[in-house]
């Protein structure tokens, strides 16, 4: 590993980002020599809530850089569940489609745990049909979630431990918490999930040599849940607009109150981001860290699922 990468203990999701990108792209370029065609993702976006557009106009842009063909379905705010379902069904029997996504949330009216039922399994590029839970748990061959791959391949490239380590998880969402817990204990690592009924967060936050912060509360994980040295991942993404939050929170992080000042809101994970940065061993940033890797772990996930429909070689 290039030590180097560890500028002020920063582990960068930028650097994994690309290093993930440039292995996708020969495979990219493989698949349309053997197949005749690039993977193709299609991304169900029910509605106009503005981080969902936000976060699949880049789903969209990643695949474009890398060849892999996209398309992107609108359905209104209004739609059923008996609508989106008829949707899901043609994309299934749709033979040129290899990876389905249906943007969370969808609108309050729609069963969600019946959309993303429906999906098949092989196309369940977000690792969130029950069969994939089900082989994630038995630490059996298929699609992951993709933060909390990211997340691993983070670890991985930067070298550092899980073996025998004590990880500690803070969330339990079926999208980060419960499946970073299982993928942390598939590489051996002591795991503990806490979460907002957990009695002494602190404390047992304090134990853990690895620390996955997934908890949705802006700058919540402080010094005193911190093991001096510990690895500290942030999963969090929680934009700040209210002043007087912003000063209470971050008064010792004049970064983010001059970027908040410059653009009358601030990005800021659930890690408070200069106390964090006096005790870890190494973390990750907000932004510029896991929140990357989701849509590089998507790419990677939608070529997986596209070889192994069509019987191709991974190498």
């Amino acid at each position: 590993m290039d030590h180097t990468r560890l500028t002020h203990f920063l582990l960068d999701g930028r650097w994994v980002r690309d290093e993930i990108r440039k292995e996708c792209l020969p495979r990219v370029e493989r698949m349309v020599a053997q197949a005749g065609r690039p993977p193709c993702l299609v991304v169900i976006l029910a509605g106009s809530d503005p981080a969902s557009e936000i976060y699949v106009r880049g789903k969209v842009k990643a695949c474009q850089e890398l060849g892999i063909a996209s398309e992107k379905l609108t359905p209104p705010a209004s739609v059923t569940t008996a609508e989106l379902l008829a949707e899901i069904d043609t994309l299934n029997r749709r033979e040129d489609v290899d990876g389905i996504l249906a943007q969370l949330p969808l609108p309050r009216q729609v069963d969600t745990r019946a959309v993303l039922a429906a999906i098949l399994p092989e196309k369940d590029v977000d690792g969130l049909h029950p069969v994939n839970v089900g082989n994630l748990v038995a630490n059996r061959a298929g699609l992951r979630p993709c933060t909390p791959s990211g997340i691993m391949e983070l670890l991985r490239r930067y070298e550092i431990p899980v073996a025998g380590r004590r990880a500690v998880v803070v969330g339990r969402s079926d999208i980060v918490g419960k499946p970073m817990a299982l993928l942390l204990l598939h590489q051996h690592a002591t795991v503990t999930i806490c979460h907002s009924r957990t009695a002494d967060l602190a404390q047992e936050c304090a134990r853990a040599d690895i620390l996955v912060a997934a908890i949705g509360r802006p700058a919540f994980i402080r010094r005193e849940f911190i093991k001096p040295g510990a690895t500290v991942i942030d999963v969090g993404m929680n934009r700040l607009s209210d002043r007087a939050q912003v000063i209470s929170l971050l008064a010792g992080a004049p970064e983010k109150l001059a970027l908040f000042e410059k653009n009358g809101s601030v990005l800021v994970g659930d890690v408070h981001p200069t106390e964090v940065a006096e005790i870890a061993g190494g973390y990750t940033p907000v932004p510029g860290g896991v929140g990357l890797l989701t849509i590089a772990m998507l790419m990677v996930n939608t070529i997986d699922a596209a070889q192994r429909r069509l019987g191709l070689c991974s190498a």
